[in-house]
């Protein structure tokens, strides 16, 4: 157990950066930050105690490079590495080199992320432990003619997906023989050049279906919790946008959400899991759950989770790396308290859903009580296609759905960023939405009830020159 102050390098940048910098500085440790010749002047390097230059301007020079980064952590005198999420956070060789130097991976061990990072294994590990499954090929398929056989066999509709990766890439739905034979090359070319893995999965695609996930804390004493469930259906490519705690699908079903929970902490154990950690499940239209996939890593949706159970999950991730006591109770004391949702604020064209690359100019807001805004902005931060879309997270609170929507609305009116055309406009058209108000919603929302029809550019425009005028004469006492 390391009890001394440590030194904690934080291998990333942007709002995640920052978010673990304040962890690592509350528990009384010291924050090393990074900067790249792509990034000298990074938003969260106003938040460490110290920070290194990591020469290079792609990610293989910088953020991925190994040995690079092994080399700084042993010149600086590094305790431990945090990788936030995306870049190394779910490399299990990367976690196994820090290892070897007698370093501290903030995040589980290299086999459960080896486990679980590749589809096909997850999904005989999950089959084992006694955990439901989604219908469909065991491990990946040896070529078309046996997608084609377990597709007939499973009935269509069905999605090839790829083994390795995320991130909505490296997957297609089928409907149909003849949609098989023309996107299984393609698919596979996408995992091939996305994930360096050209190997597929076939899997029954559920209809309408639900992205609920179950977060996980576990420490290195062998005690694993659930910190409740997510609601994560509204997304866009496959990736999410939009999260809520707890699920309205699930709602005051209390035996479903104590079943998912529990599953999600068999399969925890059944890996050995020891950090934070978040269990995927798909859920059909009545009810039925299957295991999707775990994520090794802290989400990018854990705030929610945050606000409606009071506990810092990644304080308690980094404790729990260090191998000491995490700051959470025993499972039957952790409970959830009200309604948390989360707006990804992403540098996109909110009706093509296109990255939009640009500085910003100016950033104001007024935000109801019971808001958090995790982010990196900052007037002059020049958004590059260099990194994802992303620039911040915003989350409202309330006693109930209902109230954490109504201070959504009042938040994003609350928030001005000129200069970057965001996603903004688009989130203010799904909170409108009744199907989205009702918690009748699936993961095709976004194609099915297409809310960016409904989005007048130039309109908008003018609302946030009206938001800025009016916060700005708030701020002056007017």
């Amino acid at each position: 157990m390391i009890v001394r102050p440590a030194r904690i390098l934080i291998v990333n940048r942007g709002e995640i950066a920052i978010r673990v910098a304040r962890a690592v500085r509350e528990l009384g440790h010291i924050a090393v930050g990074l900067w790249t010749d792509n990034e000298p002047g990074a938003a969260h390097l106003a938040y460490c105690d110290e920070w290194v230059h990591l020469e290079g301007h792609g990610h293989a020079e910088t953020y991925l490079n190994i040995s690079r980064l092994i080399e700084l952590a042993r010149r600086h005198d590094i305790t431990a590495v945090h990788p936030g999420y995306g870049f190394l956070a779910e490399n299990d060789g990367f976690a196994e080199a820090l290892d070897r130097e007698g370093l501290v991976f903030v995040g589980p061990n290299a086999r459960a992320i080896r486990m679980m990072g590749d589809k096909a294994v997850s999904k005989r590990v999950a089959r084992q432990a006694g955990v439901p499954t989604i219908p469909g090929s065991l491990g990946a398929v040896a070529d078309l003619a046996e997608a084609l056989a377990i597709a007939g066999e499973i009935a269509y509709p069905v999605l090839l997906k790829a083994v390795a990766g995320g991130g909505g890439r490296g997957m297609r739905i089928c409907r149909d023989a003849r949609e098989v034979e023309a996107n299984f090359e393609a698919v596979q070319r996408e995992a091939r050049a996305a994930f360096g893995n050209g190997d597929l999965l076939v899997e029954k695609y559920i209809v309408n279906p639900r992205h609920v996930e179950v977060q996980i804390l576990a420490d290195k004493a062998g005690n694993v919790r659930h910190l409740f469930e997510r609601e994560c259906s509204i997304q866009r490519r496959h990736q999410k946008i939009i999260e809520e705690a707890p699920s309205p699908f699930i709602g005051d079903n209390e035996p479903l959400r104590l079943d998912i929970c529990a599953t999600a902490v068999k399969l925890a154990r059944a890996v050995g899991y020891d950090s934070a950690g978040t269990v995927e499940f798909v859920m059909g239209e009545d009810r039925s759950y299957y295991f999707l996939e775990m994520n090794t890593r802290i989400q990018v949706e854990h705030p929610i989770t945050e606000e409606i159970t009071g506990i810092d999950l990644v304080a308690c991730m980094i404790q729990a790396a260090l191998g000491q006591p995490v700051d959470a109770p025993p499972q039957e004391a952790i409970t959830h308290r009200g309604h948390a949702i989360e707006c990804r604020i992403c540098a996109e064209d909110p009706v093509t859903l296109a990255p939009t690359p640009g500085t910003v100019t100016g950033l104001a807001t007024a935000f109801p009580q019971g808001t958090r805004f995790d982010h990196c902005l900052y007037e002059g931060l020049e958004v590059t296609p260099d990194f994802d879309p992303m620039v911040g997270k915003l989350v409202t609170r309330g006693m109930s759905r209902a109230v954490a929507v109504r201070k959504m609305h009042a938040a994003l009116d609350g928030l001005a960023i000129t200069g970057l055309v965001t996603n903004i406009p688009l989130h203010k058209q799904i909170l409108a939405d009744g199907a989205f108000i009702a918690g009748k919603y699936s993961t095709d929302f976004i194609e099915a009830r297409r809310p960016q029809d409904g989005i007048q550019t130039q309109a908008d425009l003018e609302t946030i020159y009206r938001q800025l005028a009016s916060i700005e004469a708030a701020n002056m006492g007017l």
